[in-house]
């Protein structure tokens, strides 16, 4: 399961605050826990419209100090990202492209010829399509983009997008059957997901985000955009690897709950 540690965003209020006074330290330490939890992209997301490109840079710089996790570039601005791109020590992840606007032929041009991958939403100039049959027709037109750029589907993780379960009844449902569809379309290509919008609205979130976790990794999602500091959703984590017969002698589970993530519970 490759996880993706969303805690470096300007969105989350301590971390907006961190990036208006400058605090270096608290981005740093945000990285080193995603680290020690197993994150093998740090997102890093400004969430400001003016200097977008500067603020990822500095954030960009402070996690390359004290990581050798490769940085995920986040931005709506699709621009912002190209430039964002030669800060970055090595090959990492573009979050993200879709079929909206012009983003695509920015960003698959510049990574084309590189190791870099690319989170893929399913949505257009539409906005996020509720239906099945209309994210698996954007997840073809990407396919497409992609063959013209030459970049392997290895290299893509497509975001189904899920909406709430508390409006839409169906979310879950509909973004597993996308999944399934795209694994056994193209059984190289990663699926992932940012957990939290499932539980929007809703009391318990955690509770929500975790069991949506394990039933999409049952669907073939492979990657996820998740708190790699939360225990309990990166202990569900590797049990469900286990329980898929991805994790052979329950090794990497094991390995889990010897780290420092998990030894402050265990005592």
């Amino acid at each position: 399961m490759i996880i993706i540690g969303e805690k470096i965003n300007g969105a989350i209020p301590s971390v907006s605050k961190a990036i208006q006074e400058r605090n270096e330290d608290w981005i740093r330490d945000l990285a080193v826990r995603q680290t020690k939890g197993g994150a093998e992209f740090i997102d890093v997301c400004s969430s400001v419209v003016e200097g977008d490109a500067e603020v990822l840079h500095w954030l960009i710089d402070l996690v390359q100090e004290v990581s050798d996790a490769k940085i995920s570039i986040d931005s709506p601005n699709a621009r912002s990202i190209v430039e964002a791109i030669p800060y970055c020590k090595k090959a990492g992840l573009i979050n993200s492209v879709s079929m909206e606007g012009d983003k695509i032929d920015i960003v698959f041009p510049v990574i084309a010829d590189t190791e870099w991958q690319v989170v893929a939403l399913l949505c257009d100039n539409n906005k996020i399509p509720d239906g099945v049959e209309d994210r698996i027709a954007i997840f073809e037109q990407i396919l497409k983009k992609a063959e013209e750029y030459k970049i392997d589907p290895s290299r893509i993780h497509i975001d189904p997008l899920v909406f709430s379960v508390g409006t839409k009844p169906d979310a879950f449902t509909n973004f597993a059957a996308v999944t399934r569809y795209v694994k056994e379309t193209c059984p190289s290509i990663h699926v992932t997901s940012g957990l939290s919008n499932i539980s929007f609205g809703l009391p318990s979130r955690k509770t929500i985000n975790q069991s949506f976790l394990v039933l999409a990794m049952a669907a073939g999602m492979d990657s996820a955009i998740m708190d790699p500091t939360n225990r309990d959703m990166v202990g569900a984590l590797y049990a469900t690897e286990a329980l898929l017969e991805l994790d052979e002698f329950c090794l990497e589970y094991i390995n889990a709950y010897t780290e420092d993530l998990f030894r402050e519970k265990k005592k």
